[in-house]
C-alpha cells in the first residue's frame, strides 16, 4: 500500500493566519510612476470601494480589461545567507509593468525593499531556459497577443538582445533522400545564420516565425527554402564556435521551436513537429519572416498519442521528503486532479537514481513544506490535508474558513502503480511518470463545491502558492489570499533530538507511525505550550511503549495546561477551582518535596511522617506493560539510543536541564528492564533526584522474550565522563558508541581525547596542529564555551600551545579554533584577488580639501607613520595648485600704477612656472590612493594660474594683455594635471571601458587633461579595459596630446608582452617600422617620440632583433631633405636609445642573433663620434638625400646621438659588471679630451658606468669622489693659487667636477633606491648641502648658477630616490627651501625636478617606494633624465610625458598592522630578518610597524613579536607570494591583541596594561567552587565533581608529565601548579571525613533513609569505585590482605589512592564474614 499509515480522524490547526498582499504592490503605490494607474486596476473591489468610493470603482472599471491581472506577478522564496547566525527570512520578487521590486522580511522584522528596478520597456517573463555553449537561451513567455501569428521570442545571454529563432529541419522518410553530405552538414554545425542571399532548392525547410512588427502582406503562402551549403562565415555571426554540438534534450518537448499561439480548436499552429507551412493551407496568407538565428533539428518524436493523453501533462513538479528522509518526485496533473509521487533513491553511482514506486494522491493542488518534511495537499472536495511523503498525517483546519463536508468522498481514490524501469539513463521508450492513469471514476467539469449554494456564499480555497519553509499562501474564491503557517514537528530542542534518535533506531514504517502520531498529538487544536512539550512527549512515548501512565505516580502528576488529546487518554472533566485531595498528593510527589526531605529546613516539621510517599501506599500494587503496544518490542533499543543521547547532553552546558529531564525517563526504563548498572550510573549523576523514584513495572520473562534485545546492550555501560577519565589515567578503553548525526559532540570530544591523550597512530602530542585540524572540522571556538571545563581542558591546552606559535600554512578553520582571528582574516583576504581595502579613504566635506586632489589619503595610516608633526599637511600645501598664489610685490613710490600692474603680472608669471610644475609631484604623492565610484566622474583639480595681491586681495591675471605670455603655455601642465588625477586610481579599482569614455570632457579646452588621464590609466593597468573601437576613435581625431598619452598608456599596460595589436598600432606612428612603399603619414614629431619609447616598453627585455636593429639606426637618423627630422632631433635620438636599451635590457653580451649588428661598437661610435656609416635596412632609400637646412656632412653629430647611445649602453649592460664596456664610459683624464665633451654628457657617462658596475657602488664620500679623474682632483682646489697652468681651463674643470659628482650621486640613488640606507642618505645629503651652499653664496662661482642648479636638482632627486616613501624631514626641508626660490635661474624644469623629488619622498602617501629591478631602473632612467625643460613647452631634449614613467618603478612595501577586532591600524613590534649576503651576515632588525620593508628578495623572515600582540611568522624562504599579496592590498597585516593589553597608541610605555583574563571563565575558579560545594555537602548532582576529577587527572596524565620533562617547550598546564594540590587536598579531606562514618555501600549494612546519599555518590565518582555488580563479579570475598585487593581491583581500574582508603572497609567486611552488599 502506498499510504503506509493514516490518521484520518486527526486534525491540526494552522497558525499565524494573516491576509496576504504582495509587499511589492504596496511599495509600488508610493512610486512616482504611471504604474500606479495600472495597480489601481489590480486592487480588489473592496479596497477600491473603501478608498475612493463608488466614483473610483466606476472609473477603474472603465479602464480595466480581462488581461490586466496578468500584468503583475510575484514569487516568494527562502532567503539564502552565507552566515548561519542570521535569522531566517523570506524574499519576494515582484514584477508589475516597468518595475521590479526585490524585498525581504521575516517574522520578527517587517518587509523592506532590498533592490528596486525601473526599466524602459515592460518586464518580460521567461517560460523556459536552456544552457548552451553559446550562453543561456531564454524563451519569452507569450501572455497575450493581438496578432494571431505572434512568434516566440528568445534571448541570448550574452549578447543581451531578443532573437527570432528558426528550426532547420532535416528531411525525413517522406521527403527527399538524405545524402551523406547533407548528413555531414547536419551534424557539423548547430547554430547557423540564414541570410537573404541563400539560394533556393534545398531540402532544408524553415519553420516560419513571424515578427509582431511585420504586417502580413504576402499574396501567397510559400515556404522559403535555403541552400544546404551555408558558409561557415555566416555561422560565426552569432556563434562563437559553430563546430561544437549543442547537447540534445530528452523528453517529449524537444528543442524544436514553433509557434504556439492558440487557435480556435485549442491546438497549436503546427499540428506536429514534422509538419511544415505547406501543410497549413487554411491559414491566412502572410510573408515568411527570416529568423535571426537558426537551429538545426536533430531528431523528433512521432506524436501518436491522443489529445486526452496530451492533457495529462504536469502543471507543477517538485521534490519533497518525508519524516524518515525518503525522497519523492511529485507531479501535479491538474486535468486529472491527481498528485503522482515517485519515490527515488540514490544509487552508489553519482549519476544514477533508482525509482521505486509510483503513488497517486487525489489533489487539486499541492505545495511542499521543506522545513517540516511535509506536503500540503488541497483535495478535490476543498479540504486541506497534510502528508509526509505519501503518508497522510491529518487534515488542516484554517480558522475563519468554512470547513468542507468531511463525509464527502473524494472524487479520486488513491491509486498506486509501480515502475518497472528503475534506472535513470534516458531511453526513448521509458514510461513517463506523468503519463495518463486510467481511472474508473469519471471526472466532471464542476465539483460539489460549485453546485452547493451554501458553499458558494462563503469563500473556499482554490489553490496553493508560494510555499516557503512551513508557510504557504491560500488563494480563496473571492480573490483574496491568506498566508498560513503549518506547525512544526517539535519546538523543544530536547524533543527534536529524542525524535531523531527514535527515527534512527526504529524501522522506517514503525518510525513513521510514531512520528505521525506524535505530530497529531502535539499539534492538536489547543495544544500545550512550549514548556509543557516535554511532559506531553513523555506521556505519548510511554503510552506507545505500553505503559499506563495513570498507574505511575510521576507520570500521572505531569502537568498539562489543556486536556490531553483523545489519542492518549479520554477527555478529563475540568477540576473544581476550590482544589481537591489530588492536589496535595501531587505536591507531595513533586521534586521539591523530595528535596525538602533530603535537606530539612530548620523550623519546618518533617512531612515524611505525615503523608506517606505517593506510590508506596499499596506496596502490593503491581503495574504491567501492554505487550501489544506499537513500541513494546523495541523498548531495549529505544532505551539504549536515549541513553547515548543523555551522555551527549552531559557534554553541553546549555543542555544540562535537558539531561536532568531525560534521566527520569531513562531510570524508569532501566528499572523495568532490570538494568542495575544503568540505575547505578543515573544515581551517581543525580543522587537526590533518582532517590525519589521507587516504582517499577513488572515485566515477566515471557514479555522479556518478546522484546528485541540488541547485543550491545549487554556490554559495558557507556559513560562518557568515565571513558574520558580512563583515557587520562592511561587505561585501555573500548570504542565509545555514538549516534551518527545526533551525538556529534560525543564523537568530536572522544576523538579529541583519542588523538591528544591516547596518542593513536594518526596523531601524537607533538603534532598538535593535526589534532586541531581534525577537531576544527566540526568545532568552533564559541562551541568550546558550552563544553564542561574539565572535558575542554585538553582542548584548551592544545589551543594555548598553538596560539603562541602558529604556522602560516594552517587552514582557516584551525586559525579560528585557536582564537587567532588575525590569521583567519588574513587567510580569507588572500583568496580575494581584488577586494575592497579595509582601510577606507576618508570623507571630507570641506571644499578646499576636496578640490586640491589630495584628500583621498588615509589619515589613519599617515597619522601612525608621522605622528609627531604635520608634514603631510605641509606637503599638501606645497603641492596644491587649485588655489590662487600670493603675489606680494611692494609698491614703490616712484612706480606708476601701470608699471606696478606689470610687475605683479611678471611676478605671477614667475610663480606660474612653479605652479605648472606641481602636478608631476602631486601625481607621485597621491599615487594609487583613490577608488573611483563607477557612477561619478573622476574629480580633477583645477590648475589655477591666477594670483591674489595683498593687502586688498585683488585678483592678478595673465590674460590682461599687459605682458607677453608664451602661447600654449598651459598645454603640457594640463596634461600633467590629468596624469596626476588619473594616477590616484588604485589598480584594484573597478574601472570599465564605459567609465573611461564617460570621463571624456565635452569642452575642447580640457582635451589635454583627458589625454593625461588616458596615460595614467595605462600606468596603473586600467587602459587594457578600453575598447579597441574607442582607441581607434581617439587616434583618428589627430589630437597630439591624446595620441601621446594613449600610445604611452597602452604600452605601459602591456609592458614586456610583445602584444601584436599594440605593435601594429605603434608601427603606424613610426615611419621606420613601415614598409618602404607605404604612404608617408603626417605624424607629429612628439607622437613619433612617444611611439618609439612605447615600442621599448612593449618589447622590454625581449631582445627582439628587428626592433633592436631599427632602433639602433634611428639613434643616428640624419635630417631629411626638406624640414623633416630637423627639429627636436635630440629627443627622438634619446627616445630611440632608451627604447633600444629597454628592448635589450640587461642582456649584456648575450644578445642572441645580433652579432652582425655590432650593437656595442655602433653605440660607442654614436657616443664619441666618427664617420657616419651607410644606413642599412629597408628604409635606406629615405636617407640618401642630404638635408638642405642642416649641413652635418658624413660625421656623426655627437650632440644629438651621445645621450641616447650612452643610456642604451647602460641599460643593455645593466648590473653585468662588464669592465670593458664600463671603461668606454670613463671620464677623460686629459684637458684636451675634456674640451671635446659637454659637462652634461659627463654626468650621463658617470651614471652609465656606475650602474654597469652595479656591485661596486658604495654609499660613502670616498667612492663618489673616486669617479673624478686625477687631473680634476689635483687642480680643483688650486683655483686661487698662481700655480695653475695656463693650459688648464678652470671653468671646464669645475663644471666637469660638479657633473661627475652629480652623476656618481645619481648612481648611489639608483643603487639604494627605496632602501632608506642611512649611509647612502648621509653621503647624498652632504653633497646636496655643498651644492646648495655654492648656489646661495654671494661670490661668483666658476661653474655658473645654471650648472649648480642642475647638479643640485640631480643630487636632490637621488636623495629622494633613496628615501622614497619615508617622508624624511631633512629632505623635506631642502624641497621646501627650493620651493620658495622663484627667481634667478629657477625655471619650469628645475621646479619640476624639485617637486618630483618631493613626490618621490612621499610616494603614494608613504605607502609606496622604489624598486631596484631592471625594469624599475629603466623606468627611472626615462623619467629622471638629467636635462629638464627650460619652459613649459620645451620638448627638445626630452619628452615631458616620459617624466611619469617613474610610476612603473613604484612598488608597495608598507606593512600596516590592523587590529582584527577593531579593524583600526595600530603599532606593532616586528623582527625583520635579512638573508646573508656578501656584504653582511644574517641580521635581525627590530622595527615598529607601520614600516617600510626592504626589497623582499633580501628578507628571510618577518615576525610580529612583543607582549602586546600574538606572535605571527611570515616565512619568506618558501616564497614571497603571500607577503606580496598582503602588500598589494594596502599592506594590511591583521594582528590580534592579547588579553589585558592595550595598543601602543593608548599605552606607549606599557604602564596601563593589566593581565586581567575573564575570571568567570577561569577553570581554577570553577574548580574552587566545586570543592567548596563538596565541603558543605551541597552537591545534589556530581557534574561539577566530574569536571574537577578530569582536571586533576589531566594534570597527572602522561601527556602533561612528558611536556614538563621536556625543557624545550618550557610550558605546563593552563592551571597553576600551586593551585591544583590545594584543591586536591581539600577534596580528599572532605570525602575522608565523610568516609569515617559511612560504610553501608561496601559493608552490606542497611542504608539509613536519612543518610546523606549525595556524599556517597560523590565518593564513588571521585575515587572511580565501580558498581556493586562489577565488584561482585570480581570475587572480592576471601581477600585477607592488601596485595590481594590490589591485584583484584587493578582489573576494575580503581586507582591505588582510592584503594588505600577503601581497603580497611573491605578487609573488615571480609573478616566479619558478612560479604559485600548494596542497599540504597
Amino acid at each position: 500500500m502506498s499510504n503506509v499509515y493514516e490518521e484520518r480522524a486527526a486534525m491540526i490547526a494552522a497558525g499565524e493566519l494573516q491576509p496576504f498582499v504582495p509587499f511589492g504592490r504596496e511599495h509600488c503605490k508610493n512610486h512616482p510612476n504611471a504604474v500606479n494607474l495600472q495597480l489601481r486596476q489590480l486592487q480588489p473591489a473592496s479596497e477600491l470601494w473603501s478608498s475612493d468610493g463608488a466614483a473610483g470603482l466606476v472609473g477603474s472599471l472603465q479602464e480595466v480589461s480581462l488581461q490586466e491581472r496578468q500584468k503583475e506577478s510575484w514569487q516568494l522564496r527562502k532567503g539564502s545567507t552565507i552566515t548561519t547566525d542570521e535569522a531566517e527570512y523570506e524574499e519576494e520578487l515582484y514584477v508589475a509593468g516597468h518595475m521590479v521590486i526585490w524585498s525581504r522580511g521575516s517574522k520578527s522584522q517587517a518587509s523592506n525593499v532590498y533592490k528596486a528596478f525601473t526599466v524602459d520597456s515592460l518586464v518580460q517573463q521567461v517560460s523556459t531556459l536552456w544552457p548552451t555553449k553559446f550562453g543561456l537561451l531564454f524563451e519569452r513567455k507569450n501572455i497575450t497577443s493581438d496578432v494571431p501569428m505572434s512568434p516566440t521570442r528568445y534571448y541570448f545571454f550574452p549578447p543581451f538582445h531578443w532573437l527570432l529563432i528558426g528550426v532547420l529541419k532535416c528531411p525525413g522518410p517522406d521527403g527527399p533522400a538524405q545524402t551523406p553530405a547533407a548528413a555531414h552538414s547536419f551534424l557539423g554545425t548547430h547554430l547557423r545564420n540564414v541570410t537573404r542571399l541563400d539560394s533556393p532548392g534545398s531540402p532544408l525547410h524553415c519553420h516560419a516565425l513571424h515578427n509582431q512588427s511585420r504586417i502580413p502582406a504576402s499574396p501567397s503562402l510559400h515556404s522559403r527554402t535555403h541552400s544546404p551549403s551555408i558558409s561557415n562565415m555566416a555561422a560565426l555571426s552569432r556563434a562563437h564556435s559553430p563546430g561544437i554540438a549543442v547537447p540534445s534534450f530528452s523528453g517529449t518537448q524537444r528543442f524544436n521551436i514553433s509557434c504556439h499561439s492558440p487557435s480556435v480548436r485549442g491546438h497549436s499552429l503546427l499540428a506536429s513537429p514534422n509538419s511544415t507551412l505547406n501543410d497549413t493551407a487554411l491559414l491566412p496568407e502572410m510573408e515568411p519572416i527570416l529568423p535571426d538565428l537558426c537551429i538545426e533539428q536533430l531528431w523528433t518524436e512521432t506524436a501518436t498519442t491522443s489529445h486526452r493523453e496530451k492533457s495529462s501533462q504536469a502543471s507543477r513538479v517538485f521534490i519533497t521528503s518525508d519524516l524518515c528522509e525518503s525522497k519523492y518526485l511529485c507531479f501535479l496533473v491538474e486535468s486529472h486532479q491527481q498528485l503522482r509521487c515517485v519515490k527515488f533513491l540514490e544509487s552508489n553511482e553519482t549519476n544514477q537514481l533508482i525509482f521505486a514506486s509510483l503513488t497517486t494522491i487525489p489533489a487539486k493542488d499541492a505545495a511542499p513544506l521543506e522545513d517540516i518534511d511535509a506536503l500540503l495537499v488541497l483535495e478535490t472536495n476543498g479540504s486541506l490535508v497534510l502528508y509526509t511523503g505519501v503518508t497522510r498525517v491529518s487534515k488542516v483546519f484554517v480558522p475563519g474558513l468554512l470547513s468542507p463536508n468531511f463525509g464527502l468522498p473524494n472524487h479520486l481514490p488513491p491509486l498506486n502503480t509501480h515502475l518497472d524501469n528503475v534506472s535513470t539513463p534516458a531511453k526513448p521508450d521509458m514510461p513517463s511518470p506523468v503519463s495518463e492513469v486510467r481511472s474508473l471514476v469519471q471526472h466532471h467539469e464542476s465539483s460539489w463545491l460549485d453546485d452547493s449554494p451554501f458553499q458558494q456564499a462563503a469563500p473556499h480555497i482554490q489553490s496553493l502558492r508560494d510555499p516557503v519553509s512551513n508557510r504557504v499562501t491560500l488563494e480563496l474564491s473571492n480573490g483574496s489570499m491568506l498566508r498560513i503557517t503549518i506547525p512544526e514537528v517539535a519546538t523543544s530542542e530536547l524533543v527534536k533530538r529524542c525524535l531523531q534518535a527514535i527515527r534512527f533506531i526504529l524501522p522506517k514504517d514503525i518510525a513513521m507511525k510514531v512520528l505521525v502520531k506524535w505530530y497529531n498529538i502535539y499539534n492538536a487544536p489547543g495544544g500545550p505550550s512550549l514548556h509543557q512539550e516535554w511532559n506531553l512527549f513523555i506521556t505519548c512515548f510511554m503510552t506507545l511503549m505500553g505503559y499506563n501512565t495513570e498507574r505511575l505516580t510521576w507520570t500521572r502528576n505531569l502537568h498539562f495546561e489543556v486536556p490531553l488529546s483523545p489519542v492518549i487518554a479520554p477527555k478529563k472533566a475540568r477540576p473544581a477551582d476550590t482544589g481537591s485531595d489530588e492536589d496535595w498528593v501531587y505536591l507531595c510527589a513533586s521534586d521539591y518535596h523530595c528535596q525538602v526531605l533530603v535537606r530539612p529546613v530548620p523550623g519546618i516539621p518533617d512531612l515524611e511522617s505525615t503523608v506517606p510517599p505517593v506510590g508506596m501506599e499499596d506496596s502490593g500494587l503491581t503495574v504491567g506493560l501492554e505487550p501489544s503496544a506499537l513500541l513494546f518490542p523495541h523498548i531495549p533499543a529505544l532505551f539504549y539510543v536515549l541513553h547515548l543521547l543523555y551522555e551527549d547532553l552531559k557534554l553541553d552546558e546549555l543542555q544540562r536541564s535537558g539531561a536532568r529531564a531525560l534521566v527520569g525517563l531513562l531510570q524508569q526504563l532501566a528499572r523495568d528492564l532490570q538494568l542495575e548498572e544503568y540505575i547505578d550510573l543515573y544515581w551517581r549523576d543525580y543522587p537526590s533526584f533518582i532517590k525519589t523514584f521507587k516504582e517499577a513495572c513488572l515485566i515477566d520473562q515471557a514479555q522479556m522474550e518478546l522484546m528485541n534485545w540488541p547485543v550491545y546492550l549487554n556490554s559495558e555501560v557507556p559513560c562518557v565522563f568515565g571513558w574520558l577519565s580512563g583515557c587520562l589515567r592511561g587505561q585501555d578503553r573500548p570504542p565509545f558508541p555514538y549516534l551518527p548525526g545526533i551525538c556529534e559532540r560525543t564523537k568530536l570530544l572522544v576523538l579529541s581525547y583519542a588523538l591528544y591523550v591516547v596518542r593513536d597512530e594518526n596523531a601524537v602530542t607533538s603534532n598538535v596542529s593535526k589534532y586541531l585540524s581534525r577537531l576544527s572540522a566540526g568545532f568552533m571556538l564559541k562551541d568550546l564555551e558550552s563544553v564542561p571545563f574539565g572535558v575542554a581542558l585538553p582542548i584548551r591546552d592544545a589551543i594555548s600551545q598553538c596560539r603562541e606559535h602558529p604556522c602560516s600554512d594552517w587552514s582557516e578553520e584551525v586559525c579560528a579554533l585557536i582564537g587567532r582571528q588575525d590569521l583567519t582574516k588574513q587567510a580569507h583576504k588572500v583568496s580575494l584577488a581584488k577586494g575592497k581595502p579595509v582601510i577606507e579613504p576618508p570623507i571630507t566635506n570641506e571644499a578646499d580639501e576636496e578640490e586640491d586632489g589630495m584628500a583621498d589619503l588615509h589619515p589613519e595610516v599617515t597619522g601612525l607613520i608621522w605622528s609627531q608633526d604635520l608634514r603631510v599637511q605641509e606637503v599638501r600645501r606645497l603641492l596644491q595648485s587649485s588655489r590662487p598664489v600670493r603675489v606680494n610685490v611692494p609698491h614703490l613710490p616712484d612706480v606708476s600704477e601701470h608699471e606696478y600692474i606689470e610687475e605683479k603680472e611678471n611676478k605671477l608669471l614667475q610663480l606660474c612656472q612653479r605652479t605648472m610644475a606641481l602636478p608631476v609631484g602631486r601625481g607621485l604623492f597621491t599615487l594609487f590612493s583613490y577608488h573611483p565610484v563607477p557612477t561619478e566622474p573622476l574629480p580633477v583639480p583645477k590648475l589655477n594660474l591666477t594670483g591674489r595681491a595683498p593687502p586688498r586681495n585683488t585678483m592678478v591675471d595673465l590674460n590682461s594683455g599687459n605682458i607677453d605670455v608664451p602661447p600654449n603655455m598651459t598645454s603640457w601642465p594640463s596634461f600633467h594635471n590629468g596624469v596626476a588625477a588619473g594616477l590616484k586610481i588604485a589598480p584594484a579599482s573597478q574601472v570599465e571601458s564605459a567609465w573611461i569614455a564617460y570621463n571624456k570632457p565635452k569642452s575642447a579646452e580640457l582635451a589635454n587633461e583627458y589625454a593625461g588621464f588616458l596615460m595614467a590609466l595605462g600606468l596603473n593597468g586600467h587602459l587594457t579595459k578600453l575598447a579597441t573601437l574607442n582607441i581607434h576613435d581617439y587616434l583618428t581625431k589627430g589630437h597630439e596630446m591624446t595620441s601621446i598619452g594613449l600610445l604611452l598608456g597602452v604600452s605601459a599596460a602591456k609592458l614586456g608582452t610583445m602584444d601584436m595589436s599594440i605593435t601594429r598600432l605603434l608601427s603606424i606612428h613610426i615611419p621606420a617600422l613601415l614598409p618602404p612603399t607605404s604612404t608617408e603619414l603626417d605624424v607629429p614629431h612628439s607622437v613619433q617620440v612617444a611611439a618609439v619609447v612605447a615600442i621599448g616598453l612593449v618589447y622590454q627585455g625581449t631582445g627582439h632583433r628587428h626592433n633592436a636593429e631599427v632602433l639602433l639606426a634611428e639613434i643616428g637618423r640624419p635630417p631629411g631633405p626638406e624640414m623633416e627630422y630637423c627639429t627636436d632631433r635630440e629627443s627622438y635620438s634619446l627616445a630611440a636609445g632608451l627604447a633600444l636599451g629597454m628592448v635589450c635590457l640587461g642582456h649584456g653580451s648575450n644578445l642572441i642573433g645580433m652579432t652582425d649588428l655590432n650593437v656595442p661598437e655602433q653605440l660607442y661610435q654614436y657616443m664619441v663620434g666618427g664617420h657616419r656609416r651607410t644606413h642599412a635596412g629597408i628604409n635606406r632609400e629615405k636617407h640618401k638625400s642630404p638635408s638642405y637646412q642642416i649641413k652635418e656632412g658624413d660625421t656623426i653629430n655627437v650632440d644629438v646621438t651621445c645621450p641616447g647611445a650612452t643610456l642604451a649602453l647602460a641599460m643593455i649592460y645593466l648590473k653585468t659588471n662588464n669592465r670593458s664596456i664600463a671603461d668606454w664610459l670613463k671620464a677623460p683624464d686629459t684637458m684636451f679630451l675634456l674640451d671635446f665633451i659637454k659637462p652634461e654628457f659627463l654626468l650621463l657617462r658617470t651614471l652609465a658606468r656606475c650602474i654597469i658596475m652595479w656591485d661596486e657602488i658604495l654609499p660613502n664620500d670616498e667612492w663618489v669622489t673616486s669617479n673624478v679623474p686625477q687631473i680634476i682632483q689635483e687642480n680643483i682646489g688650486l683655483q686661487e693659487e698662481a700655480l695653475i697652468s695656463e693650459d688648464l681651463n678652470m671653468e671646464t674643470l669645475v663644471q666637469a667636477h660638479d657633473y661627475i659628482i652629480a652623476g656618481a650621486c645619481m648612481a648611489v640613488g639608483f643603487r639604494f633606491a627605496g632602501s632608506a640606507n642611512s649611509d647612502a642618505f648621509d653621503c647624498l645629503y652632504k653633497f646636496a648641502r655643498n651644492f646648495m651652499l655654492s648656489l646661495t653664496t654671494t661670490t661668483t662661482t666658476t661653474s655658473g648658477p645654471y650648472n649648480l642648479q642642475t647638479c643640485l636638482s640631480m643630487v636632490l632627486l637621488a636623495t629622494s630616490m633613496v628615501m622614497a616613501g619615508s617622508g624624511n624631514l631633512k629632505v623635506l626641508q631642502l624641497c621646501r627651501f627650493l620651493h620658495k626660490r622663484t627667481f634667478g635661474e629657477m625655471n619650469y624644469g628645475f621646479h619640476m625636478a624639485h617637486h618630483m623629488a618631493l613626490g618621490l619622498l612621499f610616494l603614494g602617501g608613504g605607502r609606496y617606494t622604489l624598486s631596484t629591478s631592471n625594469s624599475a631602473i629603466a623606468a627611472l632612467l626615462c623619467a629622471l633624465y638629467p636635462h629638464f625643460p627650460a619652459h613649459s613647452t620645451d620638448n627638445r631634449y626630452h619628452l615631458q610625458a616620459l617624466r611619469h614613467l617613474c610610476v612603473l618603478a613604484a612598488e608597495p612595501r608598507l606593512l600596516v598592522p590592523v587590529d582584527v577586532d577593531t579593524l583600526n591600524p595600530c603599532y606593532a613590534m616586528m623582527d625583520v630578518t635579512y638573508k646573508e649576503t656578501q656584504w653582511y651576515e644574517e641580521t635581525t632588525v627590530e622595527l615598529m610597524a607601520p614600516t617600510m620593508l626592504p626589497e623582499l628578495h633580501l628578507l628571510k623572515q618577518i615576525k610580529v613579536k612583543g607582549p602586546r600582540y600574538w606572535e605571527l611568522n611570515i616565512d619568506l624562504s618558501k616564497g614571497t607570494q603571500h607577503l606580496q599579496s598582503i602588500l598589494s592590498r594596502d599592506g594590511v597585516l591583521y594582528v590580534k591583541l592579547r588579553a589585558g593589553q592595550l595598543p601602543y597608541k593608548d599605552d606607549p610605555r606599557g604602564w596601563k596594561s593589566l593581565l586581567a583574563p575573564a575570571v568567570n571563565r577561569n577553570p581554577e575558579v570553577r574548580t574552587f567552587k566545586a570543592v567548596k560545594g563538596l565541603e558543605r555537602g551541597e552537591l545534589n548532582e556530581t557534574f561539577c565533581l566530574w569536571q574537577m576529577k578530569l582536571v586533576l587527572e589531566m594534570c597527572e596524565s602522561d601527556v602533561l608529565q612528558q611536556r614538563l620533562r621536556d625543557t624545550r617547550q618550557g610550558r605546563g598546564l593552563l592551571l597553576s601548579s600551586e593551585f591544583l594540590p590545594v584543591m586536591k587536598s581539600l577534596a580528599d579531606q572532605a570525602l575522608d571525613r565523610w568516609l569515617c562514618g559511612e560504610k553501608s555501600y561496601v559493608s552490606g549494612h542497611p542504608t539509613n533513609e536519612d543518610a546523606d546519599t549525595n556524599m556517597l555518590a560523590c565518593f564513588l565518582v571521585y575515587h572511580s569505585v565501580p558498581s556493586f555488580r562489577k565488584m561482585t563479579n570480581t570475587e572480592l570475598d576471601g581477600s585477607s590482605s592488601f596485595p590481594e585487593l590490589l591485584l583484584k581491583f587493578s582489573k576494575l581500574g580503581v586507582p591505588v589512592r582510592a584503594l588505600l582508603r577503601l581497603s580497611p572497609l573491605f578487609l573488615q567486611a571480609c573478616g566479619s564474614g558478612s560479604g559485600l552488599g548494596l542497599s540504597l
